[in-house]
């Protein structure tokens, strides 16, 4: 059965402080959970205010369907960091 990691960048302009960095992942984290079927989780450290690491991880016995669902999911985190003041400055997808 394949595996989909999607790893993603974020680059947080607006935050100002931990607290801001911290609300921007809660939400995207939240709303990719709540929109997918995924498990998603904070990869780094909390050291820079303005940075954090995303993993995002699904199995399925379709890597065509992991393929596309991972373009989705790339596209809504896309799609909400830019709501939220912060964008993907890196993203990548590693099949297990």
């Amino acid at each position: 059965m394949p595996i989909a990691f999607l790893t993603l960048e974020l680059h947080i302009e607006a935050a100002q402080s931990i607290k801001d960095r911290r609300r921007v992942v809660r939400s995207l984290k939240d709303r990719l959970r709540t929109s997918f079927n995924i498990s998603v989780a904070e990869l780094d450290a909390a050291e820079l205010w303005n940075r954090a690491t995303i993993g995002v991880v699904s199995i399925s016995n379709s890597r065509d369907y992991l393929d596309g669902l991972m373009k989705k999911v790339e596209s809504a985190a896309t799609r909400i960091a830019n709501n939220h003041g912060a964008e993907i400055a890196d993203s990548f997808v590693e099949f297990l």
